[in-house]
């Protein structure tokens, strides 16, 4: 098997083939990519740049359920049929959310003040005006330590009397901001209003996610000093009036789909899958987040496919829809988003999931302070030997990685319904809100002190965004590790 992969490893390298078939529309794609051989920074970014052109033309966005979703799938599925592959679609429904107007915070009285104030995703759409009421366990000063579960249980909030409208002032900490958000609406209030806990560190304007629609207007990214001072007025003789507004779109019905692509020659019984979220947050356009492992996962399937060496085993390329989507708690795990992998393993169900004997995952491996982040092997009998080739192939390259990713391995992506399912699963990471230590900076250069990814999930990740080394870097090795799977298979499945 191995002198197999010797001659494949050495035809994949030197053999170009004339009439290579070129993706359906010349504006689709950059000419960079005839000229990539293997897989290149340059072929990669062919289709970043691409998937940034989509976003510019959709408001900047390219979520699924939205246009700018659909057009980035259209151009996947070209780019795939060009380069000779069949596409298989799966087409399901997912909740939609979207922003379409900023939001606003006034305190009316005691005294008119304007707060800077975001829209949490999944509030809901309102204009409500009412009296503020605290929960009744804010803690203010704040511990040295986080010590505030504020609003994390319905009986924090004090009593609506009936025909009034309430408003309530809940301190971060002690459960998710949706759990609060949800426990707020619960209890009767028109509205919530979230502001950071206090400590260094946990102090500054802040904002996120609900998880799951709310009926109610759901704000935040108030620092601590600003919700001191809502606190304050709250605690004033007469008490405060604050007013709300949020403008969002809940469709709990919107439709997406997965792609999924897979070479012609392999055994069937033996597939390795290659796969990457192709959606982004409505927050941005995602060119880093995770544009990156989908412009990889696609130079790498157009490769395999144009230097027409065939795979000893299958390789299958996915490309999932709603990853990003946090709305659906999927009722088998509890856990909430993924949704385009969850659906293809319900879909595929078990006997087809038992051929795949690896699974790869490349996600934002174009941080712009990047860290070479291998997942550490933790997952079903047989990641661990995944692990080995992407850190032995870095090595080879005389390259050092950090095999303890900061997003434990334990089901926080697309992979994790593969993981649930027994899939040996592995892959690469950038970095993304994480914070580059002095030790990291000393191993791969860059900045300590500074996010491997300071526009995660935000309108400024861009291609600009992109680091063009460690796309290449990134982008060789999984290109590597992939050709030896597909030759050799894994010790163990195959």
């Amino acid at each position: 098997m191995r002198r197999w992969f010797a001659v494949l490893t050495t035809l994949l390298t030197t053999v170009a083939v004339a009439g290579t078939a070129q993706p359906a529309s010349a504006e689709d794609v950059s000419g960079d990519l005839a000229a990539a051989r293997g897989v290149t920074a340059r072929g990669i970014l062919a289709h970043e740049r691409a998937l940034q052109r989509i976003a510019d033309r959709h408001e900047g966005i390219r979520t699924s359920g939205t246009p700018g979703f659909d057009a980035a799938a259209d151009y996947v599925e070209r780019t795939l049929r060009a380069a000779g592959y069949t596409i298989q679609e799966q087409p399901f429904t997912v909740p939609l959310y979207r922003e379409l107007a900023p939001a606003a915070l006034n305190e009316v009285s005691p005294a008119a003040v304007t707060f800077h104030a975001d829209t949490f995703v999944y509030s809901g759409s309102g204009d409500v005006t009412g009296q503020l009421v605290p929960t009744s366990n804010v803690v203010i000063p704040p511990t040295p330590q986080p010590s505030s579960a504020s609003g994390c249980a319905v009986a924090d909030f004090p009593l609506v009397p009936a025909g009034s409208v309430r408003i309530a002032l809940i301190q971060r900490g002690g459960c998710g901001f949706g759990v609060k958000a949800l426990n707020a609406q619960a209890a009767g209030y028109a509205a919530a209003v979230l502001f950071n806990e206090g400590q260094p560190g946990r102090d500054q304007p802040m904002s996120g996610t609900i998880g799951e629609p709310a009926a109610i207007p759901v704000v935040g990214a108030l620092g601590y000093a600003d919700g001191l001072a809502l606190y304050q007025a709250s605690q004033a003789a007469g008490g405060a009036v604050v007013h709300v507004t949020t403008h969002t779109l809940n469709d709990p019905h919107a439709r997406t789909r997965n792609i999924i692509a897979e070479t012609r020659g392999g055994d069937p019984d033996h597939v390795l899958l290659v796969h990457a979220e192709l959606d982004a947050l409505p927050s941005g356009p995602g060119i880093n987040e995770n544009g990156s492992g989908v412009a990889t996962a696609l130079e790498i399937a157009r490769q395999l496919s144009r230097l027409r060496v065939p795979p000893h085993y299958k390789v299958r390329f996915a490309f999932f829809g709603a990853e990003e989507t946090r709305a659906v708690r999927d009722p088998a795990t509890g856990a909430i988003g993924r949704q385009g992998s969850y659906h293809y393993v319900n879909t595929v169900g078990p006997a087809e999931l038992g051929k795949i004997f690896a699974a790869v995952h490349l996600d934002s491996i174009g941080s712009p302070n990047y860290v070479r982040y291998v997942f550490d092997g933790s997952g079903p009998a047989g990641s661990e030997r995944i692990a080995e080739l992407f850190t032995d192939e870095f090595a080879r390259r005389g390259m050092v990685t950090d095999p303890h990713p900061p997003t434990s391995f334990v089901g926080g992506s697309d992979y994790g319904p593969l993981m649930n399912a027994g899939v040996p699963t592995g892959g690469l990471f950038g970095g993304a809100a994480e914070v580059k230590t002095e030790e990291q900076a000393g191993k791969y250069g860059g900045t300590a002190g500074k996010e491997n990814d300071p526009c995660f999930h935000q309108a400024c990740d861009t291609l600009d965004n992109v680091n063009r080394q460690a796309l290449a870097e990134f982008g060789a090795v999984a290109w590597a590790v992939v050709k030896r799977l597909a030759a050799e298979g894994l010790p163990g499945r195959v």
